[in-house]
């Protein structure tokens, strides 16, 4: 009897235990949702023509389009390239009624709260992420973010090629379902990112690139960057699991060496590793370290192999810290860009022999040294067979460096699944 007793009560004990800790994953599901990231945008500072008029009492409306979906988002807003404090009296969240004139539907606005305040102030060189707002989301839809400055700084944190629509107005606008006056452009500002509550199981890739990634030859409000591809490729594949695209594109950024916006190795702690959720990485950095070199005056052979060395001793770095993060690493091919005009007077107006073999001898380390978990050969994909060192027509947006929104598809379509139902 007394060990029937025993037998019962370790029973009713294990049975309690058991209830308790499904209650305590219940209330940590509740107070601590999965966040994920479901947009994000690298931040640079903008030149000289591309900044905000600095005039005062601005609202900027920002359109971004999420690759996931949850039951509450947050918002991530920056101030890295800031010198002194920026206030934001006003952020508001709504779903857009029509991404090409800024109108959103009044019936879903959200103010967005810091700490429980209406208003923010971020320091310099800082990024911060708002209280969570319950606003159901889909993967695929479109979000507008309303921020009203009652004071706009000279020195500025933006993404200057958005490809999407974004409007600015005079005046506390934040609120409004139809902007007053409002100018139209194709920039993000103080906007690093969108989280949302997912499901359980989501995970999150990021694309660590340049114009290529960025999307420099889509089109405005079209989404239709390569990325933008693949993430419609995962939603239709058979992996149950949701899948959200970041894209850490910035036109004319190089791996080693900071110009348009931070150098790659400088902003990957901050865009890939702090990103929540993130379980994938592909690489596509490069092109720009070799075109830039070759605008110098001509470098004797040996400078060749050791500016080639130190591109490929960058990637083992990044994978190298990917992998101590649990993260996959993709690497991709550099595609071609012969006949691509440089950009400033330079001794050569187009890349030359030596550039190209650089090209070539990077992209036979990509594909070979076993360093990246897999790797994607855009190389291949996007070249004109007849011309090696040429996008092939077909895939070229006309300015021979960027494929066209078919060439982007195509290289999306390249992109093997296999490589995400990795462990």
């Amino acid at each position: 009897m007394p060990s029937l007793l025993l037998r019962t009560c370790r029973v009713a004990f294990l049975l309690w235990c058991s209830a308790a800790v499904c209650l305590a994953q219940d209330r940590t599901e509740v107070l601590h949702p999965q966040w994920i990231g479901a947009w994000a945008s690298s931040q640079a500072l903008p030149g000289a023509k591309d900044g905000l008029d600095t005039s005062d009492d601005l609202t900027l409306r920002q359109i971004v389009h999420l690759t996931a979906g949850g039951d509450a988002l947050r918002v991530k807003l920056s101030n890295l390239f800031g010198t002194e404090p920026l206030h934001m009296s006003s952020v508001h969240i709504a779903r857009p009624l029509s991404v090409s004139s800024g109108q959103i539907e009044a019936a879903t606005d959200r103010p967005v709260t810091f700490s429980g305040r209406a208003d923010v102030t971020i320091p310099a060189d800082a990024e911060y992420l708002s209280d969570p707002v319950t606003l159901p989301v889909a993967a695929f839809t479109d979000i507008a973010i309303s921020v009203h400055l009652d004071t706009v700084p000279a020195q500025q944190t933006s993404h200057i090629a958005s490809h999407q629509n974004s409007f600015v107005a005079h005046g506390e606008q934040t609120a409004l379902a139809d902007l007053t006056d409002a100018k139209k452009m194709d920039h993000w500002f103080f906007l690093s990112g969108v989280d949302v509550a997912a499901s359980p199981g989501s995970v999150a890739l990021v694309a660590l690139g340049d114009s290529i990634t960025d999307g420099t030859g889509s089109t405005t409000n079209g989404n239709d960057r390569w990325l933008d591809d693949l993430a419609r490729k995962l939603a239709l594949s058979r992996d149950r699991r949701q899948f959200a695209i970041l894209n850490a594109g910035i036109g004319g950024n190089r791996l080693l060496a900071d110009g348009r916006g931070p150098s790659a190795v400088t902003r990957f702690d901050r865009e890939v590793l702090a990103q929540p959720g993130v379980r994938y990485l592909i690489v596509l950095e490069g092109i720009n370290d070799l075109r830039r070199a070759d605008m110098e005056p001509p470098r004797s052979a040996s400078e060749h192999e050791a500016h080639v060395r130190s591109i490929t001793a960058a990637y083992e770095q990044i994978i190298l810290q990917a992998h101590a993060h649990g993260m996959l690493v993709m690497g991709a091919t550099i595609t071609p860009d012969m006949d691509a005009v440089y950009s400033q007077p330079t001794v050569l107006d187009r890349p030359s022999a030596a550039h190209e073999a650089d090209r070539q001898t990077i992209n036979r380390w990509i594909r070979t040294s076993g360093h990246f978990d897999a790797v994607v050969d855009f190389d291949a994909v996007v070249r004109d067979p007849a011309h090696p060192d040429h996008l092939l027509p077909a895939y070229d947006s006309g300015d021979h460096i960027h494929p066209s929104p078919v060439g982007y598809q195509a290289m999306a379509d390249a992109i093997p699944l296999s490589f995400f139902s990795g462990p």
